[in-house]
């Protein structure tokens, strides 16, 4: 089960970023008076009581951006929105209902997940009252806040908690279809793919139209492992998508990357990889989605050039991504199709995977005593222990003395030395540099703490 989300959402100004850091009790997201400067998705993790959940700040509703990135940035926020278990809709007590504020609750119209209201800048007691006026809105739990005066912060969390799906401890995954998104540019065989697992010798339990028009998805058995084909439209660049039915058609291949349980990423064995192989791959890397890279009509090209050239160049075209695993098939002839799909089920029983406390801090001090972070501000960052959170991705966080004393670098290396010795060697895994809290410190100092140790 992933971590559950919850996206902050509203009209520019009205203190989303200041909420961002003020839960998180970091400051992280840049606050300015002016509109616009939160764009991209900024997520932290948010612990209470041993109930995690990312926080995710958006940008504001309604705002032209400055620089011509409008969509860019309503993209981001229905993103935001499409994955979020929770909404935290924000207004400003000071400047009162506003029609922008209307708009937002217009834009959220249809959306299932709870939402609480929360209005921030009710800096002084007497100004909660003014706040009933947003119970117009008719949307959500309404929360009186302020970021600057710390009011009600222990209260809102409690709020969020109550409403973040229930944790099943016991959790197993279910024997339903594991679905499959292949995706990759027009004209590398994405569609021959499904058709050749159709109409080989698997038996086809249904075809039926997808959640969006254009995306088809085939439900067919190998072996007794049911799976579950999204078929999407092939993307284009981005200055070639002039009509609705292409811009929509390339949300769609996006939101079915949202849907899947593992991605085939489709390369043509004839053509080097474009922007838009990049752009999508960027795309499938950021939903942190186990990921098989497809080069397909390999029958053309497998006398003249060898396997190892296109995986050399994979690797260095796609550098982040190099524990992805390559395919070689003929999705005419069916040509190594089964394989993929097999492998496909492997990278999704890999993401399921969940390891104990004491396992993964077994590994984590192996991975230290090999290389000990780095000297920072003439001291070394202490790690005290690390706990896996959740699954698809693998999730863990890791308690520290610092978070900013542990460079990228570092925990790029974490990342691989667990990939490298647990169960999740070919999937993302998502990791959380946490510090640790005075109550734990405390603990340990009385020998009741946890460590690396324990």
């Amino acid at each position: 089960m992933p971590v559950p989300q919850v996206a902050i959402v509203g009209r520019p100004n009205v203190g989303k970023s200041s909420l961002f850091n003020w839960l998180a009790r970091r400051r992280l997201a840049i606050v300015d008076n002016f509109e616009g400067v939160t764009r991209d998705r900024m997520t932290t993790l948010i612990e209470s009581d041993d109930q995690f959940f990312e926080l995710i700040d958006t940008g504001g509703m309604g705002v032209e951006d400055a620089d011509d990135l409008t969509s860019d940035v309503r993209r981001q926020i229905d993103m935001a929105i499409a994955s979020a278990d929770v909404i935290l809709l924000v207004v400003d007590v000071q400047t009162g209902l506003m029609p922008l504020d209307e708009e937002v609750v217009e834009r959220l119209r249809g959306v299932e997940r709870p939402v609480i209201l929360v209005a921030n800048k009710a800096d002084q007691e007497h100004q909660d009252i003014h706040a009933d006026e947003f119970r117009r809105l008719g949307r959500g739990h309404l929360i009186t806040v302020s970021t600057t005066q710390n009011r009600h912060r222990d209260d809102l969390i409690q709020v969020i908690v109550d409403r973040l799906p229930e944790k099943d401890e016991d959790l197993v995954a279910p024997e339903s279809s594991m679905k499959i998104a292949i995706v990759g540019r027009r004209n590398v065989g994405k569609s021959t793919f499904v058709n050749t697992l159709a109409e080989s010798d698997r038996m086809i339990v249904s075809e039926v139209a997808g959640t969006t028009r254009d995306s088809v998805d085939v439900r067919f058995e190998i072996d007794g492992q049911t799976f579950l084909a999204i078929d999407t439209p092939g993307l284009r660049k981005r200055k070639s998508i002039r009509t609705d039915l292409d811009f929509y058609g390339t949300h769609r291949a996006q939101r079915s990357v949202r849907r899947a349980d593992v991605v085939l990423m489709f390369f043509d064995a004839l053509e080097k990889t474009s922007k838009v192989d990049k752009q999508l791959v960027g795309y499938i890397m950021e939903h942190h989605k186990p990921v098989i890279f497809v080069v397909n009509k390999w029958d053309k090209v497998d006398k003249e050039v060898p396997t190892e050239r296109w995986v050399k160049y994979l690797r260095h075209q796609f550098t982040t991504l190099s524990y992805a695993p390559i395919a070689f098939i003929t999705g005419q002839t069916g040509r190594n199709v089964k394989a993929v799909m097999n492998h496909a089920a492997m990278l999704y029983k890999q993401a399921q995977s969940r390891v104990s406390t004491g396992e993964l801090n077994r590994i984590l001090r192996a991975a230290i005593e090999q290389h000990p972070p780095a000297m920072y501000q003439g001291r070394r960052p202490k790690i005290f222990y690390a706990t896996q959170v959740s699954t698809e991705p693998p999730t863990v966080v890791v308690m520290c003395s610092d978070p900013k004393a542990l460079t990228h670098d570092y925990q790029r290396y974490l990342i691989g030395w667990m990939r490298d010795h647990l169960p999740f060697g070919e999937v993302p895994i998502k990791l959380y540099m946490q510090q640790r809290s005075r109550s734990e410190a405390k603990a340990e100092r009385s020998g009741q703490g946890r460590s690396l140790d324990s």
